[in-house]
């Protein structure tokens, strides 16, 4: 501090007045700045919920699951099943992490691994018709951490059904026989968000007519910023007069305990390439063939798939049991990502952290390894209570209870319009697991939703077509709750003097 006192007096720091900051938040608050307009559009059932929620046990179309929230990970289901046959065991959230960069020792020391603080302790109250539809379904969440009694996070999860607003399939016929058929794409979702100090991550896990699950996470909320000076746009850019946006990595990780038509299943692999082959019609000139590359994978090594490294397109948990076709019947995992570069091996925290070296391993199932990361792993990251990497062992997967660790993420360099909140418009990764031969034929054909109706028909008519009932099944106004919100009960901004 001498030294530092002294340079001061010397005139040798650099020295920047700062102003006070207003107590309106000016450039970062979140006040609306322009009054309000015409209402936005509103969804609601006619003839209420289409699917139902008992305790923790859910019901829509032919999906049921039972879902729960963790303390320390968040949103996790159990028990998914279609047609009441399981296709999941879990899925399930177990980490996320944020890894910064600065020209400032705060930022650039700065790693955040989210499921020591609570992604499920800090799942926040939802606000009605923006957090989630206005009309959707509120559950309270219960939770037991650093107390003896059990606290109430009210309105922490919601469930809805939504129409999407384009079709789950379709086609018009113009052509010798002329129809229409289609079905549009509503989905059921259960949602909670996470406050985590400045970022907020909604967690969505959506189930598809198709017989599809799509599990996804956006991100929003304040960014974490440094000081501005120096050469810091090596390190973000410049949102404000002292401000530097600082770039940072959001990575998260999934546990996913497919049961695809049993416990006992084989990873599969396709992708294609080229062959050369004569043309049947013309011997005497080729032509450049796509065909297809199967594989199965035999051992957690080659299931062992490094971020951000080239991988095959489908990826299959595939049955013993064939379907009608005589193909195993299968379930694809298909990733969307955009991650940043994974922390370098050479890192004495890196370990802690190994789940982050793949974009997706798969693992025999095993009772001793529950998650892919410990709570305590944030505070000594050099000594992990559990170290991901540890589990890829080089075990058979062939014909065995699987588990599939999933890493998704992208690189975040927040910029202006990132003030005052990041949106989520871009900044949302996850994946799908697909049905793959699983079925005979697409699902959704049962669908109560599907719509035809041919040249031959009146289109207009309630009869022919469930489209031309809306008029008449909508023409009441639907009776909305009241707006209420209780998120900020049993909430003080700082501590009283001498404690609580």
């Amino acid at each position: 501090m001498e030294q530092l006192e002294s340079a001061y007096v010397q005139g040798r720091i650099s020295v920047e007045k700062v102003g006070k900051a207003p107590r309106d938040g000016d450039f970062s608050s979140m006040k609306p700045r322009a009054p309000a307009a015409a209402l936005f559009p509103l969804q609601f059932e006619p003839q209420g919920p289409r699917y139902s929620v008992r305790n923790n046990h859910v019901l829509f179309q032919g999906w049921s699951f039972a879902f729960g929230m963790s303390v320390h990970r968040g949103l996790r289901l159990f028990d998914v099943r279609h047609k009441g046959e399981r296709v999941a065991y879990e899925i399930s959230v177990q980490e996320a992490l944020s890894v910064y960069g600065s020209n400032c020792p705060g930022g650039m020391s700065t790693r955040y691994m989210d499921g020591s603080f609570g992604i499920g302790r800090y799942a926040s109250p939802l606000v009605r018709g923006v957090d989630c539809p206005y009309l959707a379904t509120y559950l309270d969440v219960h939770y037991l951490a650093h107390s003896q009694v059990s606290q109430v996070s009210k309105s922490a999860l919601c469930i809805f059904e939504q129409n999407l607003g384009s079709p789950l399939r379709r086609h018009y016929s113009n052509l010798q026989s002329l129809y229409y058929g289609g079905l549009r794409k509503n989905t059921l979702v259960i949602r909670a968000i996470s406050t985590l100090i400045n970022y907020d991550y909604i967690w969505d896990f959506m189930f598809h007519g198709s017989g599809a699950v799509e599990v996804r996470v956006h991100a929003t909320g304040y960014i974490s910023s440094s000081f501005f000076h120096g050469r810091g746009t090596n390190y973000g850019n410049r949102v404000g007069p002292h401000t530097l946006g600082t770039m940072h990595l959001h990575h998260i990780h999934y546990k996913v305990d497919l049961d695809v038509n049993g416990q006992v299943n084989s990873l599969e692999t396709q992708d294609m390439g080229y062959e050369l082959a004569k043309e049947p019609w013309s011997m005497q000139n080729t032509i450049e063939r796509p065909y297809l590359r199967r594989e199965r994978l035999e051992r957690e090594d080659e299931a062992a798939f490094p971020l951000n490294a080239p991988m095959p397109r489908y990826l299959c948990f595939a049955s013993p049991f064939p379907n009608k076709w005589g193909h195993p019947r299968s379930y694809r995992i298909q990733i969307t990502s955009f991650a940043g570069e994974h922390l370098p091996a050479s890192s004495p925290m890196e370990r802690s952290i190994s789940w982050g070296r793949y974009q997706l391993a798969v693992t025999r199932r095993k009772e001793e390894e529950p998650t892919s990361t410990s709570i305590y792993n944030q505070n000594d990251p050099w000594t992990p209570t559990v170290a991901f990497a540890d589990f890829i062992n080089n075990e058979t997967i062939t014909n065995e209870d699987l588990v599939a660790w999933i890493s998704v993420g992208f690189l975040h360099v927040p910029h202006a319009e990132d003030v005052p909140n990041t949106v989520t418009v871009g900044n949302g990764v996850g994946f799908f697991l697909r049905p793959y031969n699983y079925f005979d034929e697409d699902p959704s054909v049962d669908s109560p939703d599907s719509v035809y109706f041919s040249s031959e028909e009146d289109a207009g008519e309630c009869g022919a077509n469930p489209l031309a009932c809306l008029p008449h099944a909508t023409a009441c106004t639907p009776h909305l709750p009241p707006f209420r919100y209780g998120g900020f009960r049993n909430l003080s901004l700082a501590r009283p003097p001498g404690g609580i």
